[in-house]
């Protein structure tokens, strides 16, 4: 229960931080991806600011030994590019700049109402399972 309680008050935050910085608005992230239009680097400021509070929680969380809510950390094991983890990040770069969403500002932003935003969390949904159903069918 007490992770469902963490998770869920994390996804709180996560998601006011979201609506806070305007990530969650499609037409704030496509201003900072136009680069050579009307540019808008605010957002810089906002992921930089994130990475940074990430970088030194991470190293402090590292330095406890064990997580407070799990027998132990889930961290990568791979340490190099391949082919799928290169075209993943290509496709979601091509979506986030189409449509001015990654998935958790998406989803936050759903809850809003918008028809656009729900078409696409659906389109999203439906590319993560024809991605499994592909990876499901070339493992057998």
């Amino acid at each position: 229960m007490k992770r469902a309680v963490v998770a869920f008050v994390c996804g709180l935050v996560f998601g006011a931080g979201l609506i806070i910085s305007q990530m969650s608005n499609p037409a704030k992230v496509i201003g900072f991806l136009d680069i050579t239009g009307d540019w808008d680097p605010s957002l810089a400021l906002v992921m930089g600011g994130a990475v940074a509070v990430f970088g030194v929680f991470y190293r402090l969380a590292l330095r406890q030994g064990t997580p407070l809510f799990a027998p132990r950390f889930a961290l990568p094991e791979k340490n190099s590019l391949e082919t799928p983890l290169i075209l993943g990040a290509l496709i979601f770069g091509v979506g986030w700049g189409l449509g001015g969403f990654c998935p958790g500002p998406a989803i936050v932003s759903a809850a809003f109402g918008d028809a656009r935003v729900w078409a696409f969390v659906a389109a999203m949904i439906a590319g993560m399972l024809v991605y499994r159903l592909g990876l499901r069918r070339s493992q057998d």
